[in-house]
């Protein structure tokens, strides 16, 4: 006997049975998850972390190198969903956050934390297993210190949230260095310092002309605490100390003079940014230089890496040239 014989209406949902409570369909789509995992932010861990990689003194095999990295981005991605789920109250009332999945209905906080935990543990385990434990023991603080440590309680708490908080993102390179090498060394913690310094300045560049979305939200950002003129004047000085470790790599052998004049100059652009910051006159030429700064910090951050790398290949073939021609000319 066929349903259709007996005109069975099949678009009639059937009640749940009594005491089990209804479970309404996911509005989520694959882009939803992707968002939470903020990749705009992943794309600069793993870049980092690459950087990190392949400057370091030993080699992985690509397969296991490739492994790892996508084990560094997953990581990333966990910690992304895990803030997005802890702070889904605050980006309901911020312009720049709420068509973010969770305040905007799309995916629902139990989706996000159970996705996000899963991402972390998943990651942490297979990147033990692909490049060893210190690597993972670094990721998983990554992921910890960036969900719980930042986002549970630095960013409520305090003003120098950004400054304590910036640790978080400033240890992909020490992870690329050590799924390389299964150690550490005063070279990836230089890289780990320059990440370290320039969060605060990039910001806090982006809190001044965003001051109203954190009042609103009560997030006690540096602008909202502390004030405009003391912002500014905390961005010149975290500037003036990312300057000089801009060029450190260079000056501990870990990079070439090609790096060297680069971040010479770059770290004198975002100094010069700064001080045009601290004398601006009105609320207008505030908004237009801090949004200045912020761009050209993400330029900086990624000129120096990029020109890391790119130096660390040439410079040795350049070394062997210049060696070559000067034996030449003295025979």
């Amino acid at each position: 006997m066929s349903l259709a014989t007996d005109g069975a209406d099949l678009t009639r949902s059937v009640p749940a049975p009594v005491g089990v409570p209804a479970v309404e369909p996911s509005l989520a789509e694959v882009r939803d998850y992707i968002a939470l995992m903020k990749p705009r932010v992943m794309s600069l861990v793993v870049f980092t972390a690459l950087v990190g990689m392949l400057v370091a003194p030993d080699r992985l095999h690509p397969v296991l190198g490739f492994a790892a990295l996508l084990c560094i981005a997953v990581g990333a991605g966990a910690a992304g969903a895990l803030n997005m789920w802890w702070d889904a109250d605050i980006d309901a009332v911020m312009a720049r956050t709420a068509r973010r999945p969770i305040p905007s209905g799309r995916v629902g906080e139990g989706e996000a934390l159970a996705f996000g935990l899963t991402l972390a543990v998943g990651s942490v385990a297979v990147l033990g297993l692909v490049a060893g434990w210190l690597a993972a023991f670094l990721l998983a603080f990554t992921i910890v210190f960036y969900a719980v440590v930042y986002s549970m309680w630095l960013k409520r708490a305090t003003s120098q949230n950004i400054v304590i908080g910036g640790a978080a993102g400033a240890v992909p390179p020490m992870i690329g260095w050590a799924a390389a090498t299964g150690s550490l060394a005063i070279e990836p913690v230089l890289l780990f310092l320059i990440i370290f310094f320039w969060t605060p300045p990039h910001f806090w560049a982006l809190s001044l002309w965003r001051s109203g979305d954190y009042a609103r939200a009560g997030i006690p950002m540096l602008p909202v605490v502390s004030g405009v003129a003391e912002t500014k004047r905390q961005i010149l000085l975290h500037a003036c100390v990312l300057a000089p470790i801009g060029v450190s790599p260079w000056l501990v052998g870990l990079a070439g003079p090609l790096y060297g004049v680069v971040a010479t100059v770059a770290g004198v652009q975002i100094l010069a940014l700064a001080v045009r910051l601290k004398r601006a006159a009105d609320a207008a030429a505030t908004d237009r230089l801090a949004k200045r700064l912020f761009g050209f910090s993400l330029t900086y951050l990624f000129a120096l890496f990029a020109v890391l790398l790119i130096d660390h290949w040439v410079h040795p073939w350049v070394a062997a040239g210049l060696d070559a021609l000067a034996r030449w000319s003295v025979s």
